[in-house]
């Protein structure tokens, strides 16, 4: 027993007893002097933080990025030359659920991935899907409101995210993808992952290229229907977290296949779609998608709250060779997550040692929430300003990026105006088996359980000028499950009422 080391306050005083709290006599009141008892539950008290917003259930692993093509004609970026190795976290999580809510839910999942380069950190925030709900920004906490729960009667609420999508029609991509078999992944493992947005490459000539990511699982794709994930939730509510913890524990890594796709600006200026629209995807027959490595995981935290749950993703944390878009839902990001953090963490949240950079770091940020590095990040006390003449840290002009070129006059422009919201639902409801198919139309109809008719008839007609075929399954599938028949309302698809 000696060589087991001693139990202090968290000032460092050695504790004599962790079993019994001091009292007056046997039968006696607690006494306030009891400094042990005050900390322990002080402590305890304080042991939560606040759960994200959206992507509250998660569940990560460490991991390494290796590349293997050569795409340094379109970026600077070290992580991305012929042969990097860069050190990297990953966090998969649910959209809607909260910490406690299970994992096999039908749900979008989030793929966030944070990869420790030489030039900082670069966090590349996504989704198991190639598009989203919505593309303009301002729509975000409306759709994420109908995903939660209903503020009179705290349950979730089917009617609120129809009603919400029938007047959406830029959703029906990813609702189809939602509805589809691929909206029920049995774990991590088995799905692929998107940057989602459209990101842009730079290099050293100035050169400027629009870029998508995508992560393609090598464990290949296994999903769950309604009911197998239903009958599993009745088992276990962590299925994830067991097989993600569990196979890393057992050695069996997972990969991804990490692909690019890559569009000049020229290119941008002529295509039929808005390019940096977050619910449309670039066709692979125009933008083939470019083989460059392999991300795999092999490491899983040693502590899953310090390494997980305070494990920050932001847009913002870009590196020379990457950097963003005119994508207008990626533009709100780069503000929302690092703000995010900041509330729920600290001020200083990328102190934390998960979410620290493994490069030399110096700035002029101090004080507030969190400063646990000695005052000043600029290694000269006398320089908290910049600029000083007491050689603080100083701008590197090398890390300019070239100009982002965005036309156009500042105004809010009507982002349904003009877009085509069919064609690429449509396009993928045609790669659908008969099964597939048939599943999608049961899955839709069983979300829809106790939607009011006139919400439905909404949808059916968006769902009509996808294909017939889509709208007539979803109708006989909502009559075979509900015995629903046609709302005597007669509703057109429209943006908005």
């Amino acid at each position: 027993m000696s060589d087991r080391p001693t139990m202090t306050t968290t000032a460092g005083a050695p504790i004599p007893d962790n079993q019994n709290t001091m009292t007056a006599g046997p039968r006696g009141g607690v006494m306030l002097q009891d400094y042990q008892l005050i900390e322990k539950l002080a402590h305890q008290n304080r042991e939560r933080i606040p759960e994200r917003v959206v992507h509250a259930k998660g569940w990560g692993a460490y991991g390494t990025l290796k590349i293997t093509g050569d795409i340094s004609k379109y970026t600077k970026a070290k992580c991305l030359q012929p042969g990097a190795e860069t050190p990297m976290l990953a966090r998969f999580s649910t959209v809607a659920g909260e910490m406690g809510a299970a994992d096999h839910e039908r749900d979008v999942r989030g793929f966030a991935l944070k990869f420790y380069t030489p030039d900082g950190n670069w966090d590349l925030v996504g989704n198991n899907t190639p598009v989203f709900f919505i593309r303009d920004p301002l729509k975000f906490p409306d759709f994420i409101h109908t995903q939660k729960r209903h503020p009179r009667t705290n349950l979730r609420s089917a009617t609120a995210m129809w009603d919400f999508w029938s007047l959406s029609p830029e959703s029906l991509h990813q609702v189809t993808i939602l509805m589809s078999d691929r909206g029920l992944p049995v774990d991590p493992m088995h799905m692929n992952g998107y940057g989602s947005h459209t990101y842009s490459f730079w290099n050293d000539a100035g050169e400027r290229y629009w870029v998508k990511f995508h992560f393609k699982t090598e464990q290949g794709h296994k999903h769950f229907t309604n009911e197998e994930g239903e009958a599993l939730i009745g088992k276990t509510r962590e299925g994830y977290q067991e097989a993600l913890f569990g196979g890393i524990e057992r050695g069996e890594f997972p990969r991804w296949k990490v692909q690019v796709q890559i569009m000049t600006e020229e290119q941008a200026d002529n295509t039929s779609y808005n390019p940096f629209d977050l619910t449309k995807v670039w066709p692979h027959a125009e933008f083939p998608p470019i083989d460059i490595g392999v991300m795999e995981l092999n490491r899983n935290a040693d502590n899953y709250f310090a390494e997980i749950e305070q494990a920050a993703f932001s847009p913002s944390n870009i590196v020379p060779g990457i950097s963003h878009s005119p994508d207008k839902m990626l533009q709100a990001r780069v503000f929302s997550y690092a703000d995010a953090h900041r509330y729920r963490l600290g001020t200083h949240y990328e102190n934390i040692p998960v979410n620290q950079p493994r490069c030399p770091v110096h700035h002029y940020h101090r004080d507030g929430q969190m400063n646990t590095y000695g005052g000043l990040r600029t290694g000269n006390p006398n320089a908290y300003y910049e600029p000083n003449s007491v050689n603080g840290p100083f701008e590197d002009a090398s890390a300019k990026e070239p100009p982002l070129k965005i036309s156009g006059d500042m105004a809010r422009y009507n982002h349904r105006e003009g877009n085509d919201d069919y064609s690429q639902p449509r396009a993928l409801f045609n790669l659908f088996d008969e099964g597939q198919k048939g599943r999608l139309f049961s899955n839709i109809a069983a979300a829809m359980g106790g939607v009011p008719g006139e919400i439905v008839e909404r949808q059916l007609a968006h769902f009509k000028l996808v294909h017939p075929d889509y709208e007539a399954g979803v109708r006989a599938a909502l009559e075979r499950l509900h015995g629903y028949k046609a709302d005597t309302i007669s509703a057109q698809p429209t943006a908005a009422e």
